[in-house]
């Protein structure tokens, strides 16, 4: 199989996945006509929810881009061991709407958040693993690796399985600590400052 079919399915079904997210944004209906202060407390019980999609979002665009690092740029070529830790990535990620779901209603539940949560960690755990298969594996050819980049690669796919693994404990004590833990993920991964701390780290 050609590295380009594997993309375009990838591309698709994230696209499908983060598009989903946004229906549970729905618009407050009412028998009649409201008030504009009772459509503004309606819109006001749709912030959990809002903010769970903006986090969700976020989350997905960073397992897009290093999925796409992954199998685009490190691997060129695929064999069947790899299309299938992918199938089982995909499976994942077409999950995130529920779990995001359940979050954005339930934020103060310990339970949505460590559903929320142990999904991070598998979808993150299932990440590393395509991500060693695609380094070490003799069957797929990559390009010349440093070192430098390779642990890069580890700390940005490793970093919210870590955070989500304290998050869970943490939510039985203080729900909204929980809930900053799993943002401050996310936002490492996409900080450009990020990106020097980890050269500094291995220099």
């Amino acid at each position: 199989m050609k590295t380009h079919r594997l993309e375009g399915l990838s591309d698709g079904i994230f696209a499908i996945v983060m598009t989903l997210l946004v229906f549970e944004l729905r618009i407050p209906s009412f028998f009649i006509d409201p008030t504009n202060s009772e459509l503004w407390n309606e819109i006001l019980k749709l912030i959990p929810s809002f903010l769970s999609y903006i986090l969700s979002f976020a989350l997905l665009f960073t397992y897009w881009r290093a999925h796409h690092f992954f199998v685009s740029v490190y691997a060129k070529n695929i064999d069947t061991k790899l299309t299938n830790i992918n199938a089982i990535f995909f499976m994942l990620v077409a999950l995130i709407p529920f779990s995001a779901s359940l979050l954005g209603q339930y934020n103060t539940n310990e339970l949505a958040i460590v559903i929320f949560g142990l999904h991070i960690i598998v979808i993150g755990l299932t990440l590393y693993w395509m991500r060693k298969y695609v380094f070490y594996s003799p069957h797929i050819k990559n390009p010349e690796i440093s070192e430098h980049e390779i642990r890069g690669s580890v700390i940005r796919t490793l970093v919210p399985v870590v955070f989500a693994s304290i998050a869970i404990p943490l939510a039985f004590i203080n729900t909204n600590l929980s809930l900053t833990l799993f943002t401050l993920a996310v936002l490492f991964n996409l900080s450009t400052t990020s990106n020097k701390l980890i050269g500094n780290m291995f220099k």
